[in-house]
């Protein structure tokens, strides 16, 4: 067995990748099964991969002298450097993916009240930078230079980021430190346990210093929806005047009037038709139609008449409901809004859910369609199928994942972040680096590509299974090297990061949460929502669905900051060591 022994405690002899392999695989499996535990109803998900990291790396650097970061001892001295290019392949994989998943939405949350609630989300980002930097003057800087940036360590932990950790591992290495690049994961785990729980609670006291009541906001979106032109169907009995629109066919009538609706019912000399696309209108025929109660005049004045004394036979309409899943392949539905199609007032539909790239996504009105975009639709079977022939449907070209165009755009996106970009202020010009390159071009890619024929679309396996990867890989690597020194950096005071940490998570979020209850009225769980979505963390997001019971206004406030706050965290990770360090 000494063949066995040999590869698990050396990594002098020609084992060394096995070795390495190994290491990867006991962290990375024994952590995402450990993650799943929950501990008060949370689970901390693939993070407890860096924890696992540490401690592995730990009992390495203990018994058996292998450090993974100095390569000091026995460690064979290339091991460093290949942790490293697994450490920032595993970022770059995860941070383009997460590019592409928020791209098709990130523009489109400016407008109307996404600009708002983005300007919260920016406010809670930047308070957070302002609490780390006066707890670092007030109580962490020892005149060390490795002082701030176990800070930004801290601050990262405390908002749940890893890769804003990441971004700020590659900025590190534009310095010389003479005991090497300080080990700021090992401040990200002291803040992160506290950093879950901390926005979960922030969250919770905000519903008592405001004095809300989750019946009245449940209440308050009720009537916020049923009172939205926009969503609220229309149901017509029209007599065929017209003779503009006489022996057009449906699909002749709906670009002739470049308005939605849908003609369910003809009435032809007492007898009852149903249509389709081809069905030509006829002089003094009767048409049963749904549109929006907003375009219900117009497209009433452009057919012809309402029938007197006629109202919408509900009993034509009524069959069971079915649920499916349909996914977006048309090319004509790239891009376009939810508001544009009227899907629930037009087509008899409720779209209730929107699962692009693994993420569940609001069907908000400004939200964008995706190819590749899947559907979650109830109505009718034959209203579900009429909307399956519209957004297409077909999945067979979808099959298979865009290999060669994500690995495109990660090369645009490394020549981007190599870029130097000089501040006037900042001695050393800023790169958007390893992270933020990747991220930019990726973004740019899910938001203009299908403009210029550039194909943004992976299979949602695909997207999940390179995110995740790039994530654990990324994370046990961290881990791995920063085992060494985490247990020295705790006793050497460390442990005053976790309440940092606590203090940089809830002070930011308490503030900007009660300015955007108090001052700009926004609901509760849309709130909850938009703080979990600034700190982009996951399981806030989910006891916020578990308080809103059912109310998809969490899910909105998330989808509408997370992509800016996601840029703005990974960005600024760099633009705060290099104006604090410069």
């Amino acid at each position: 067995m000494d063949w066995l022994v040999n590869i698990l405690t050396n990594l002098t002899s020609g084992t060394y990748i096995a070795h390495l392999v190994i290491a990867y695989a006991l962290v990375i499996s024994l952590g995402v099964r450990l993650g799943k535990i929950k501990f008060g109803g949370i689970a901390l998900g693939v993070t407890f991969v860096l924890f696992v990291g540490i401690l592995v790396g730990h009992i390495c650097s203990t018994f058996f002298g292998i450090d993974y970061k100095t390569a000091s001892g026995d460690t064979l001295a290339s091991t460093p450097q290949i942790i490293k290019f697994v450490m920032e392949l595993g970022l770059i994989l995860f941070v383009y993916c997460i590019g592409l998943q928020v791209g098709p939405s990130f523009f489109a949350t400016f407008k109307s009240g996404g600009l708002k609630m983005n300007m919260l989300a920016v406010g809670i980002v930047a308070l957070d930078i302002a609490v780390m930097v006066g707890l670092y003057y007030l109580f962490f800087n020892d005149g060390s230079k490795e002082a701030f940036p176990m800070m930004v360590g801290v601050l990262y932990g405390a908002v749940t980021n890893t890769p804003g950790l990441g971004a700020a591992s590659a900025t590190l290495t534009n310095y010389e430190f003479a005991n090497g690049i300080p080990d700021i994961a090992s401040g990200y785990a002291c803040a992160y346990p506290l950093g879950v729980v901390g926005i979960i609670l922030s969250t919770v006291a905000l519903r008592y210093i405001c004095r809300i009541n989750l019946d009245e906001e449940r209440e308050q979106l009720r009537k916020e929806v049923e009172s939205n032109p926009h969503a609220t169907p229309k149901h017509l009995v029209l007599k065929v005047t017209n003779t503009a629109v006489i022996n057009k066919t449906l699909e002749e009538l709906r670009n002739f009037l470049n308005r939605q609706f849908i003609i369910s019912r003809i009435i032809k000399n007492g007898e009852l038709i149903i249509p389709n696309r081809d069905t030509k209108l006829e002089l003094n025929t009767e048409v049963h139609l749904v549109c929006t109660e907003s375009e219900a005049q117009a497209i009433t004045e452009l057919i012809g008449e309402a029938v007197p004394g006629k109202t919408w036979d509900a009993d034509t309409e009524k069959k069971n409901y079915v649920s499916r899943r349909l996914i977006v392949t048309k090319e004509a539905m790239n891009g376009k809004t939810f508001g544009q199609l009227h899907f629930s007032s037009v087509y008899g539909v409720n779209v209730t859910r929107v699962t692009r790239n693994g993420m569940d996504l609001f069907a908000n009105r400004n939200l964008r369609l995706q190819v590749g975009d899947r559907l979650l639709v109830t109505g009718t079977e034959e209203n579900v199928e009429r909307l399956s022939r519209v957004v297409g449907a077909n999945v067979k070209h979808l099959d298979h994942p865009n290999v060669g165009a994500i690995f495109f755009g990660i090369m645009l996106g490394i020549i981007l972040g190599q870029m130097p970009i000089p501040i006037p202020g900042i001695e050393v010009p800023v790169k958007l680096g390893y992270a933020g390159g990747p991220l930019v071009v990726a973004i740019l890619i899910g938001a203009f590509g299908y403009r210029y024929k550039i194909a943004s679309y992976t299979t949602t396996s695909a997207n999940l299974m390179l995110r995740e990867v790039g994530l654990i890989l990324f994370l046990a690597s961290v881990g791995l090297q920063a085992g060494a020194t985490f247990w020295q950096t705790i006793v050497s005071g460390g442990y005053n990061y976790v309440w940092a940490g606590f203090l940089i998570t809830t002070v930011p979020i308490l503030v900007i949460g009660t300015i955007g209850r108090l001052k700009y009225k926004i609901n509760y769980f849309t709130l909850m929502g938009l703080i979990a979505g600034s700190n982009t963390d996951p399981p806030a997001l989910a006891f916020a669905n578990q308080t809103a019971t059912g109310s998809d206004a969490p899910a909105v406030g998330y989808s509408t900051v997370y992509p800016l706050a996601m840029f703005l965290r990974i960005l600024t990770a760099q633009l705060v060591l290099l104006f604090f360090m410069g």
